[in-house]
């Protein structure tokens, strides 16, 4: 009997077009068996991209608007959803368990990624590919092949490993062969899970043998735009061993771990560096909108994206972000609502934390601040709306009557919404923006390289990689500070730079901010610096506007169970069929838990 192909492919995007390279875009027959696959090149082709769909995508809540309709930034301390019902309220407040936990689909599309780049890599072959010597992208096509699925394969590995920690690795048998467990076996998978750390490190080192096989930047890019990359090798392999370095996995701070973290980064950097077209900042110069333009620009052209999940034409995502006031033909709920936390973290012009500033003014809280506040998230004041369709004005977010503030579908809890990844669309004569999600840019690149860097080396080698990111906005260069201050300064810069781009989440539990902090110990520092208190502004008066800083309208506290909150847990089904991967600690079902019959709700891919 033929063995026909059953994995499930991710769901797509279902009220987007993709666009990407043909290659990603070609659509793929899954009902066809493995010999009728493999035998042929152009459905070879197509299993390969297939494995793409399971890559991370921030944007994939976004088709669900009813319970996940917003950025994952509202499970931290950046950001809280308007919409009472989204499941991030339950992660900031720790009321799930492993039965009724809503975001697990984390686990089985990357699980489902793993088996089909196993698939894919036990059964293509060379002889139906090719695997000739050619000038260009495809010389020894079969060899390029077999690395871009053992890079995606490592990419869902890391996937795993953030968000639940200890993780099976399932690469090659004793033999050498793709492990691709029998879905017909439920007791497969019953094996033990890897410690974080050397889960991280085999990740690492899957990546070395990935980009010594694929170029480092693709030479037809219109063709290939989409496709990993030797690029996206070397800048997987930075992030594990900065994540393998970092506390959460490092408690006894090996200092071997952070040189090789450091090292990491320095190669990606070295690499591109000696490229004719090399990864960059976005810029144009102008530092009043470049960082914003950054993420509004088609990433096709845009050199600062290295990987990217693909491109999406929608609305959807702008109408959940822009300020609820706006309205025509559609109609914006902005459901994403940063925090005061957030917006407090934003320096001076001058480069300093605004409790240390004293022309910072609270009752002008907007004015000279460092460029990326005004280009990430838009405030009481801020110009938006479409120009030429006559819709542009101020954002007005006074209490309680102004345009922005609230409605029965969308409003803020926090005074603010967010401008990162939105564009500025009419709402009369709407079009469908380009959207794509990073999963590597080089701005985190950089980052990576400044912390690792400067915990390896110290701050005289680390200064180089947060100040070009410093300067792309006109932000004053750090210097003399010991490696202590410049680490403070590096996770703020982190924080503002890749905010809303699914990292705060990780990186609160990996550096264990939580720890030994409480909601009421920490209510004397500044707001920037507290992680469980989570705080927002009231505007009154709109044209003379008066600002008070109070805790949020909903989620004023959050909740961190430790050492239960730094993972997510395994879906309960899972464990029940494997008990061998154990329950992540904390997560264990009471008796009365384990016999309920709980309903496990809609789970995000």
């Amino acid at each position: 009997m033929k063995k026909i192909i059953t994995y499930i492919a991710s769901a797509m995007l279902v009220f987007a077009n993709t666009a990407c390279s043909d290659f990603l875009d070609k659509e793929y027959d899954m009902s066809m068996s493995e010999e009728q696959v493999f035998n042929n090149k152009d459905n070879t082709r197509g299993f390969l991209a297939n494995i793409y769909t399971n890559l991370p995508d921030g944007f994939s809540g976004y088709t669900n608007g009813q319970f996940l309709g917003a950025s994952r930034d509202c499970m931290t301390d950046n950001a809280i959803s308007f919409w009472s019902v989204h499941y991030y309220h339950g992660v900031l407040t720790d009321s799930y368990s492993a039965v009724n936990h809503p975001l697990l689909g984390f686990w089985s599309n990357n699980m489902v990624g793993i088996r089909k780049a196993n698939q894919f890599m036990k059964n293509a072959r060379p002889n139906v590919v090719g695997n000739a010597e050619k000038e260009g992208d495809d010389n020894r096509l079969y060899d390029r092949n077999m690395a871009e699925a053992k890079l995606l394969r490592a990419i869902f590995h890391f996937d795993v490993v953030s968000w639940f920690g200890d993780a099976p690795i399932i690469g090659e048998d004793e033999n050498g062969t793709p492990i691709v467990f029998d879905l017909s076996n439920t007791g497969a998978m019953n094996m033990e899970r890897t410690k974080a750390a050397d889960a991280l490190k085999w990740i690492a080192d899957q990546c070395d043998e990935a980009k010594a096989v694929l170029p480092f930047r693709y030479s037809n890019e219109t063709e290939n735009w989409g496709r990993v990359n030797g690029a996206a090798a070397y800048a997987l392999k930075a992030k594990a061993l900065l994540y393998r370095a970092s506390k959460l996995h490092n408690p006894s701070g090996n200092a071997q771990y952070w040189q090789e973290a450091a090292q990491a980064a320095k190669d990606f950097i070295a690499v591109n560096n000696r490229q004719s077209n090399p990864y960059r900042l976005y810029s144009t110069g102008n530092t009043q909108n470049d960082y914003y333009e950054c993420f509004v620009t088609n990433p096709v052209y845009n050199d600062e994206f290295i990987l990217s999940r693909s491109t999406w034409i929608t609305w959807d995502i702008d109408l959940f972000l822009a300020p609820c006031g706006f309205s025509g033909t559609v109609n914006s709920t902005g459901r994403v609502n940063p925090t005061q936390n957030l917006v407090d973290c934003y320096e001076t012009i001058n480069g300093l934390p605004i409790d240390k500033d004293p022309s910072y003014n609270p009752q002008r809280p907007y004015e000279n601040r460092d460029p990326r506040l005004s280009q990430t998230i838009l405030h009481h004041g801020a110009l938006w709306g479409d120009r030429d369709q006559e819709e542009e004005r101020l954002v007005d977010v006074s209490y309680p009557d102004g345009k922005d503030y609230q409605e029965l579908h969308g409003g803020t809890l926090t005074g603010y919404y967010t401008k990162k990844f939105l564009n500025n669309i009419s709402y009369k004569n709407p079009t469908r923006p380009t959207h794509a999600w990073p999963i590597f840019r080089f701005g985190e690149v950089l980052l990576n390289a400044a912390e690792a860097v400067n915990e390896a080396e110290g701050p005289a080698q680390a200064y180089q990689y947060i100040n070009e990111l410093r300067g792309r906005v006109g932000m004053p260069a750090y210097s003399g500070m010991s490696k202590e201050e410049l680490r403070e300064r590096i996770r703020n810069e982190r924080r503002i730079e890749l905010c809303f781009e699914d990292q705060r989440f990780f990186d609160e539990r990996r550096w264990m901010l939580f720890e030994g902090r409480t909601q009421t110990s920490e209510k004397s520092l500044p707001l920037y610096q507290q992680y469980y208190n989570l705080y927002g502004v009231t505007v009154t008066n709109a044209d003379n506007p008066s600002y008070s800083y109070d805790p949020a309208q909903m989620h004023q506290t959050r909740a961190f169970n430790a050492p239960k909150n730094y993972f997510f847990p395994l879906p309960d089904d899972e464990v029940k069929r494997a008990p061998n991967l154990k329950q992540n600690p904390g997560w264990e079902l009471s008796a009365s838990e384990d016999d309920s019959s709980a309903d496990t709700g809609a789970t995000e891919e």
